[in-house]
């Protein structure tokens, strides 16, 4: 299950982890993306299913996901990737409603997708929980705080779930993008501004939505059985932290 997968990084999850093997539940807001999405898995030979909710109508969304198991089977991995852009606002521009929204669907979406699934994986005793957090969540950012906030509540859900759900044998960990490009950030970023942060990256490129894919399908592999609760951020070194 991916979330937000009707464009963007999502469809880019979607289509590289069926190309190494997986069936996708497609979930977007969005109807044509979703199917969109859904027609490309398919054409990797790989059964699709989409899945329409708004991730704030926790009842709903919740049902459509226990349905979407029941289609599939079971859910061995959860990509936690629907998100919001921050629009570069100010302290001051920010009203309760894009508050709210911020966190409605980063944080509240996440949480309640991830306590649904985490049923079933704690029966087969395996699961994979990926979380899209952000480089804003590492090291802050002048504009956008509510951005920042609900990607850092994602990295502190990531280490606490690593915690908890260890002795059910799923696996949590999170990935946080640099800047990508993407049909958010081009909508929120001139073109300048956009080929400026580029040749400023210390390995001069922006991030692309395939490179943060790599790291979701790595985390999702069998590669990974000893990887819990870590943040990896694919970020062409736009943002170095310590430990």
């Amino acid at each position: 299950l991916i979330t937000g997968s009707g464009g963007g990084m999502g469809r880019s999850h979607a289509l590289l982890m069926s190309e190494r093997g997986a069936d996708i539940i497609v979930h977007d807001i969005k109807e044509d993306g979703a199917a969109e999405t859904a027609e490309m898995v398919q054409k990797n030979g790989r059964k699709a299913s989409v899945l329409i909710a708004d991730v704030r109508d926790v009842p709903d969304f919740t049902a459509k996901i226990n349905a979407a198991e029941a289609e599939h089977g079971k859910i061995d991995i959860l990509v936690n990737n629907a998100g919001v852009s921050g629009k570069h606002r100010m302290i001051d521009e920010i009203d309760e409603d894009i508050f709210d929204e911020m966190f409605g669907i980063q944080v509240r979406g996440a949480f309640f997708a991830t306590q649904t699934v985490v049923a079933g994986m704690k029966k087969r005793k395996a699961g994979r929980i990926i979380t899209i957090s952000s480089i804003y969540a590492m090291g802050g950012s002048d504009f956008a705080c509510h951005y920042s906030a609900a990607k850092a509540a994602l990295s502190g859900f990531t280490k606490s779930w690593a915690r908890e759900l260890a002795p059910h044998r799923i696996q949590v960990n999170a990935v946080a993008p640099g800047f990508v490009l993407t049909g958010m950030t081009q909508g929120s970023n001139t073109p300048e501004m956009i080929e400026a942060r580029g040749e400023g990256m210390p390995l001069g490129r922006l991030t692309t939505p395939e490179d943060i894919s790599y790291a979701v399908a790595w985390l999702a592999s069998a590669e990974t059985e000893m990887i819990t609760g870590q943040v990896i951020s694919p970020n062409s070194g736009e943002v170095i932290v310590g430990y």
